[in-house]
């Protein structure tokens, strides 16, 4: 996978003969693919790594070297960093809390450092392209969220190899969490392209009862904004306090049954 260039097909199936899906390379690790049937719930487990998705009966095992070789061994050589145990620690605790509200100094207490090495290490984490950061969205609402943010990875199969977790769905407590980064990270591919792509956010207010939509999208002045939810039979709506303070905002609870859109659409908003 390293050899791909931007732009070049990846074909997959079990021989030469017979292709199953196709693939548009992004560079190196990373591409847009159609998902066959019934591979979304793969694609949580086992993320969209080129050689996964040729050889799924392995995957584990090659996540697993991707992360002992990538992840703990070429980003440690990176930029002089010392405290390899400490990088471990961060990137287990940001695996363990997917699509949660976290703060550098909130990881820094977490993990026995300051709030500046924390910062330090996201930030490498992101270039390397390992994980991406979303930012709390806030115009109007005094009790809005200002100064927060979530982490998700750019490839789930990566965060399961660093959990050494890669249960069947049916028997995890992650679903939700798995469910909203996928959809996240894939909506963001789309974006890859535009020359003027919109800005993302999530949204929630203070308190107890703080209320929250997954992710925003905000362009030319106008947002749309999703909630997501792995289970179709769960009771959501987008919070009152969101609609009467953004009356315009587009707005939309993502399911299983009705995703399909929300990956395929790219048209920007004029």
């Amino acid at each position: 996978p390293d050899q791909l260039r931007p732009g070049d097909l990846v074909f997959f199936g079990p021989s030469r003969l017979r292709t199953t899906h196709v693939g548009i390379s992004l560079g190196g690790r990373w591409m847009i693919d159609s998902v066959p049937a019934g591979g979304v719930q793969t694609r949580l487990l086992y993320g969209s790594y080129p050689d996964v998705l040729a050889h799924p009966a392995d995957a584990p095992r090659h996540l697993r070297e991707v992360v002992s070789s990538y992840l703990f061994k070429d980003i440690f050589a990176l930029d002089g960093l010392r405290k390899t145990s400490l990088l471990e620690k961060l990137v287990t605790a940001l695996a363990l809390q997917i699509g949660s509200e976290v703060s550098c100094n909130e990881l820094a207490g977490l993990l026995g450092t300051d709030a500046h090495t924390v910062e330090r290490y996201l930030d490498l984490l992101e270039k390397c392209f390992i994980i991406f950061r979303l930012r709390a969205f806030s115009r109007n609402l005094r009790n809005e969220i200002k100064k927060g943010f979530k982490v998700y990875f750019h490839d789930l199969g990566t965060r399961n190899a660093i959990l050494n977790n890669f249960a069947p769905l049916a028997m995890r407590t992650d679903q939700g969490g798995l469910w909203e980064n996928y959809l996240i990270a894939e909506r963001r591919k789309l974006h890859l392209n535009q020359p003027f792509p919109p800005w993302q956010y999530f949204w929630r207010t203070i308190g107890q009862q703080g209320r929250e939509i997954d992710y925003l999208e905000e362009q030319n002045g106008q947002l749309r904004a999703w909630e997501i939810k792995y289970n179709p039979a769960t009771r959501a709506k987008i919070p009152r306090a969101f609609r009467n303070a953004y009356p315009t905002a587009q707005t939309e609870i993502l399911t299983p049954e009705n995703y399909d859109t929300f990956l395929r659409e790219s048209e920007q908003i004029p």
